[in-house]
């Protein structure tokens, strides 16, 4: 999982809908504030939306080496073509932070009307958003934050602390009857502050349950590999646990290989992101994974609304203002099999 937002950043957002879902219901009509403008389903623009100015959007994200990042390009690029007044470039995606520079230099010298931006590295990204604003060009800066918010228009993004406290929150749930309940943590790349935020949220939502310890904490670096790999050692560790999160999907795979391998069925795991994969061993319901806390890759297709809205000098419809949110943080909700259908559209490879 790609590093994101600060805690205060994400904290001090507008909680946007029940995850994706509503937010894509939002601001898919993202159109005059009229007030017989009806939210469509999350998957498509408004039926009332019709064809509006003709929009350039440019959009530049960093390389899709995981699957999150994956589906963050395939939305972009999927809400894009819904529109006919619409018309997105996009970039090769890179994690080389001057490459990525130099791509949204040559957007912003293409003069595109709206620039959307997942900066391999926000520091360092932050003076060529300046660059984009001081030119004209409005930016929305996707996920990873700029350093200061004269260097974008809006910020929508996911909530890092909020995974960690609806995941303990989850857990809590479903162990507050069980007396010296134990937990475990299979965590994400420990120098990425998006991985301390969700622990944070995690210990802070156990706090509420006396019942609970957590007993075990390992890091693991997001990939299948090292989910199998240090799922192993926690398992040879922990002969006795009753839930475990795990903060990643794509590493979650390799965790759930190795349960396997030990033959262990003993406790409940949460996981996170929003994986397909995921999605279907909920619904399966045969295993120990029974939930999966959201960061929903939808958030590149609401941000190519928003960046239509700004280029069409548009508010969004079910809002009042007249003007567009300054920043938008998307809701953690929690799937599971009472609730996994809604979200299975939305599950990425």
């Amino acid at each position: 999982m790609p590093e994101l937002t600060n805690r205060f950043t994400s904290r001090r957002g507008l909680l946007f809908g029940t995850a994706a879902v509503s937010a894509g219901a939002l601001l898919a009509g993202c159109t005059s504030n009229e007030s017989d403008d009806e939210p469509a389903a999350n998957d498509q623009p408004a039926a009332e939306d019709k064809p509006g100015k003709e929009v350039t959007i440019g959009f530049a994200g960093p390389q899709a080496d995981h699957g999150w990042l994956n589906a963050i390009n395939d939305n972009a690029k999927s809400r894009a073509k819904k529109y006919s007044d619409v018309t997105l470039e996009i970039t090769e995606g890179s994690n080389d932070t001057a490459q990525q520079i130099g791509q949204i230099e040559t957007l912003i010298n293409k003069k595109v009307d709206v620039l959307v931006v997942l900066p391999a590295d926000g520091k360092a990204l932050t003076q060529v958003g300046l660059k984009a604003m001081r030119a004209g060009i409005p930016v929305v800066n996707l996920d990873r934050i700029f350093n200061t918010p004269q260097a974008y228009r809006c910020w929508i993004g996911g909530d890092n602390y909020g995974m960690g406290l609806n995941a303990g929150h989850y857990i809590g749930e479903k162990l507050k009857g069980k007396a010296n309940a134990r937990v475990i943590e299979l965590a994400g790349l420990d120098n990425l502050e998006l991985t301390k935020q969700r622990t944070q949220g995690f210990d802070d939502a156990l706090k509420n349950y006396p019942n609970i310890k957590k007993v075990a904490r390992q890091a693991a670096e997001f990939t299948v590999e090292s989910g199998q790999a240090k799922m192993a050692q926690l398992l040879q560790a922990q002969s006795k646990f009753d839930a475990l999160w795990n903060h990643d999907d794509d590493q979650g795979v390799g965790a759930l290989r190795a349960i396997e391998q030990a033959g262990r069925d003993d406790f409940l795991m949460v996981g996170g992101a929003g994986a397909l994969s995921a999605f279907q061993a909920i619904k399966q319901d045969n295993g120990v994974l029974k939930a999966t806390v959201l960061y929903p890759p939808t958030m590149a297709a609401s941000a190519i609304d928003l960046a239509r809205a700004l280029g069409q000098g548009k508010g969004v419809s079910g809002m009042a203002e007249f003007e567009i949110p300054a920043s938008l943080t998307l809701y953690s909700a929690v799937v599971d099999k009472d609730n996994v259908d809604t979200y299975m559209s939305t599950g990425f490879k």
